[in-house]
């Protein structure tokens, strides 16, 4: 009963990879928690970009970088995880070596750009909090459409650049000829862009992020003490504005920075393998980086449930999509927010 004989990915072709062979039980249940999250980063995703795009309540600059990244977040389901998802369970690559790079080159670009985005969220809730009165000055739409000109430009030439000039495998070509049989897709990193390519799309970004951040949270508590201490004033309405404005802001800010708490937790691990593994000869178990990447692509997953669970607009906007009511006439002017929060 030799069940576990050696299984190809390609049983007619000589240089086949070997296949992972597993029960029917842990490929079906593999198959059911990446088919989920690949559904609900789709339907997650796509919710988000109905609710901005229709309501015209919601076309503010903040919300079209969340835009922006809620469609990185869902092409990245529709694209990438599909792909990578047969790719983890079978060890195998059925989509031929052009289609190969392509996936690996959207993988990293759209990772990417979602981190980027993220940066420049936390430069607008910089704004936002710290110096709320020029914001509306300082962060308009030409502002906005630089960011995102940056944050889609500068991931599509890294990924693209990097994966079809194989600058990424110069040093660790015995390696890659070692392992190279029909059937591989994977992404091998150098040393050098280990280092590099994570500094780029990960630790650089995500330090001038958690940087802002900080200064955010010092900055906001200043300002709670000062309203909490402030001498009573006789106008109590322009100081109830000013209360309401500034609780507005930290409960925007909190969430946003729960986004990006999120996304380090997720991308972290994933980024450290990525500059470790060339220098252990590339010995990190294929169940551990899959592991580690699949986290990576559940931060895409999770994002649209954030929003879900901490801004009210979208719970909103939620019901008016769920419930068939976006197709009334007039929907897109409908006031999402609530009188005073």
């Amino acid at each position: 009963q030799s069940i576990c004989k050696l299984q190809l990915c390609f049983a007619l072709v000589n240089n086949s990879c070997p296949r992972n062979v597993r029960s029917v039980s842990s490929v079906s249940a593999l198959y059911t928690v990446m088919t989920g999250a690949v559904v609900m980063t789709m339907v997650g995703n796509l919710l988000v970009i109905i609710a901005i795009t229709h309501f015209k309540q919601l076309h503010s600059p903040t919300n079209l970088l969340i835009l922006s990244m809620a469609t990185t977040d869902f092409l990245l389901s529709c694209v990438v995880m599909p792909f990578s998802m047969i790719r983890s369970i079978d060890s195998c690559w059925y989509f031929g070596d052009l289609f190969c790079k392509v996936h690996s080159c959207c993988d990293i670009m759209l990772c990417t750009t979602s981190i980027f985005h993220l940066c420049f969220i936390s430069v607008d809730r910089y704004y936002a909090v710290c110096d709320p009165l020029h914001y509306v000055t300082k962060i308009t739409i030409p502002v906005i459409e630089v960011f995102l000109l940056i944050s889609w430009s500068i991931p599509i030439f890294f990924a693209f650049g990097l994966v079809f000039s194989e600058l990424n495998i110069i040093g660790a070509e015995d390696f890659v000829a070692a392992i190279d049989c029909t059937g591989l897709c994977v992404l091998i990193f150098n040393k050098l862009w280990g280092v590099l390519a994570s500094c780029i799309a990960f630790f650089l970004p995500g330090t001038v992020m958690v940087g802002i951040y900080i200064h955010i949270f010092t900055v906001a508590r200043k300002h709670a003490k000062q309203i909490s201490t402030g001498p009573m004033m006789k106008q109590v309405g322009s100081e109830n504005k000013m209360k309401v404005s500034s609780k507005k802001e930290s409960k925007a800010t909190k969430t946003l920075s729960i986004v990006m708490g999120v996304f380090v937790l997720c991308w972290l691990p994933f980024f450290v393998l990525t500059i470790i593994d060339p220098f252990i000869n590339f010995t990190t178990p294929e169940g551990l980086y899959n592991i580690f990447l699949w986290l990576g692509y559940f931060n895409s997953t999770f994002n649209p449930i954030i929003y879900g669970m901490f801004y009210p607009w979208f719970r909103k906007a939620l019901r008016v999509i769920v419930t068939g009511m976006i197709f009334c006439p007039d929907s897109s002017t409908l006031n999402l927010f609530p009188a005073h929060t």
